[in-house]
């Protein structure tokens, strides 16, 4: 501090304030631009140094959405296509087929609407229930391509040997990965479909053809059978490891058991034994001719006539004991003229009913090598009632239900009608495995329309449809 007596006079201290109250501004501001720049140097400084060492930049990976994503790693520039930007799949139906006893193949159809957007990763499970109990399931993960229907497809599937599946479920869950893919079930082409031994061993024959250009692996093939209303019957599996592009690639389906009882198109012939009750007890209805076999044998005679060309006929009649009067042939005119001579032998009038000696050889007939894998077998068995023997007429009764148990049981369609007054329409029931194949006729005339009712149960009219589809996850466009 610069103090000065009144009345004194430095003229140096005079300058020096002057000079410093001219230069102060541009001091200033020289100062003011270093510290700007010393700042701006440590900024840059600083930023260099966090994009080098501390700064990731966002990807599609992060879990978090960042830049231009429409949700945490999906959409914009990712390749994951966000879930709220597609349709979730729709269960188009689920199903279990029965393979042997404790054992079925569940298959469904998924149908995924959305024009490129698929999965490679869509997680399932079937639940296999008996009316409301669950008897099994299994989960699994398939892939699902863009904008069709495709087959989800689990084998092998076991319970226990006494469970009947009424009910298969189908659950999806949400799916987590949406991708792109250009191709979907167009890529794949199928011909030369043909189903052979399907009373045998069952085998259906099909090429796969790879329209496009590009090589397409882990090639998934479901072949499903439809009947003529569209409800599916059967289903089986293969694979192909790689197919190149524009090339074929011959496939086999195959099943363990006969499928011909379950396939009912009229394309498959049918094997059949015309059973014929000769006891006694049809002649109880009185009349004349006398009822109900006058009625019998002219209905039989008749629906022997309406087989088709294709069919084979065999004729076993049973009274005490049973008799294969004629072996399985197509001469069906001939078969006709040979039931229209039939007649109860006169011992017959007291003698018995021995209904499981006409099961066996109804058995016998539909086993022998006349018999054609290509055929599906069936049994029309009329009869008046129960079965009698010499004793015990209960035991008999059992072994003919058991007889006609194993008879279905080895792949054979039961038809039983039950004729007459007096008939047991219980006993009738027991004998088939599916009760729309057990008929009761009050009189013989009321035969003809049950005949005509079983033929055309045998079969149905029109091919069976065969749906044979490939997936494979090859063309989905890659996350990373």
């Amino acid at each position: 501090m610069i103090e000065t007596q009144p009345g004194s006079y430095e003229p140096g201290l005079s300058v020096t304030i002057l000079r410093m109250s001219t230069m102060r501004p541009w001091a200033m501001w020289r100062r003011l631009q270093y510290g700007v720049g010393f700042a701006v140097f440590w900024m840059v400084v600083g930023s260099l140094g966090y994009y080098l060492f501390i700064y990731t930049p966002g990807d599609c990976f992060d879990e978090v959405m960042n830049e231009d994503e429409r949700g945490a790693d999906c959409g914009g520039r990712c390749v994951r296509i966000c879930a709220s930007d597609v349709t979730a799949p729709q269960i188009v139906w689920a199903d279990s087929f029965k393979i042997v006893d404790g054992q079925y193949n569940a298959t469904a159809y998924v149908e995924n609407k959305n024009a490129v957007a698929g999965t490679q990763a869509l997680r399932y499970k079937f639940e296999l229930y008996d009316g409301t109990k669950l008897v099994a399931e299994r989960a699994g993960t398939t892939v699902l391509p863009p904008n069709s229907v495709y087959p989800i497809f689990e084998g092998r599937i076991y319970t226990s040997s006494d469970t009947t599946v009424t009910n298969t479920k189908l659950i999806l869950e949400p799916v987590e990965i949406w991708q792109p893919a250009m191709l979907g079930r167009e890529q794949f082409r199928t011909s030369n479909l043909n189903l052979l031994s399907p009373d045998a061993s069952p085998r259906l024959e099909a090429r796969i053809d790879n329209t496009e250009l590009s090589r397409a692996e882990k090639i998934e093939v479901v072949a499903t059978l439809f009947n003529t209303n569209g409800k599916p019957v059967t289903a089986s599996q293969t694979f192909i490891e790689a197919l190149e592009g524009r090339a074929s690639k011959d496939v086999v389906f195959t099943w363990p058991n006969p499928i011909a009882k379950t396939i009912k198109s009229c394309a498959i012939p049918s094997d059949l034994v015309i059973g014929i009750d000769l006891s006694g007890s049809m002649n109880n209805d009185g009349g004349t001719p006398p009822q109900p076999i006058s009625g019998a044998i002219a209905a039989a005679r008749d629906f022997a006539l309406r087989l088709a060309p294709d069919d084979q006929a065999s004729v076993v009649t049973f009274a005490s004991g049973a008799t294969t009067v004629s072996l399985l042939n197509q001469n069906h005119t001939e078969t006709a003229t040979l039931i229209g001579a039939l007649s109860i032998a006169p011992a017959e009038e007291t003698g018995f009913t021995n209904t499981p000696a006409a099961i066996a050889a109804a058995a016998a007939e539909l086993a022998s090598a006349r018999h054609s894998g290509d055929s599906r077998r069936a049994l029309v068995l009329l009869t008046d009632g129960l079965p009698t023997a010499p004793g015990d007429t209960t035991s008999i009764v059992e072994v003919a239900k058991q007889a006609a148990l194993e008879l279905a049981k080895s792949g054979v369609e039961v038809y039983v009608i039950g004729v007459g007054k007096g008939v047991d329409v219980n006993f009738i029931k027991t004998l088939t495995e599916d009760p729309n194949n057990a008929f009761y006729a009050p009189t013989g005339g009321d035969l003809d329309a049950i005949y005509q009712k079983i033929t055309g149960a045998l079969c149905e009219s029109g091919a069976t449809r065969i749906d044979v589809v490939a997936k494979t996850p090859t063309n989905f466009t890659p996350l990373r």
